[in-house]
């Protein structure tokens, strides 16, 4: 095997993998984000308990990304970034919340369809903040 091949071959391992510890990363965070949704829906609207939850899950969410699906430890950069891409991701979010409300999806069921389309378009900004370009 040549030397270009295998590093393309080694290269797309190593994204395979990441690719599937943000899978878990995502379906985790995501399912706290939606319990808190949930229990807060109980008590306010949709807009706040999609807040509350975001909030909670994107705690949960710098800790497993930092460590288990990039295999890093938090930094300056990292966190900067990580803030960036999820004020993005947040109004993006909460856009999507409420075009589905809009359009008559129900409150229990819209979440689950923003995190759908959401979550792969996070995984491209957070691997541009996690993954070192070589230069």
């Amino acid at each position: 095997m040549s030397t270009r091949i295998k590093e393309l071959w080694q290269r797309w391992q190593k994204d395979f993998w990441r690719l599937f510890r943000f899978g878990i990363t995502g379906t985790v965070c995501s399912l706290i984000h939606y319990g808190v949704y949930c229990l807060c829906l109980l008590f306010t609207n949709t807009t706040i308990a999609y807040t509350a939850g975001y909030g909670v899950g994107l705690l949960c969410n710098y800790g497993l990304t930092t460590y288990f699906t990039f295999k890093g430890k938090p930094s300056k950069r990292n966190v900067a970034g990580f803030v960036g891409s999820h004020v993005l991701n947040y109004l993006l979010e909460i856009g999507l919340l409420q075009l589905f409300l809009w359009l008559g999806v129900s409150k229990w069921l819209s979440p689950v369809l923003v995190m759908v389309i959401v979550v792969p378009i996070n995984f491209v900004l957070l691997r541009l903040v996690f993954v070192k370009r070589k230069r």
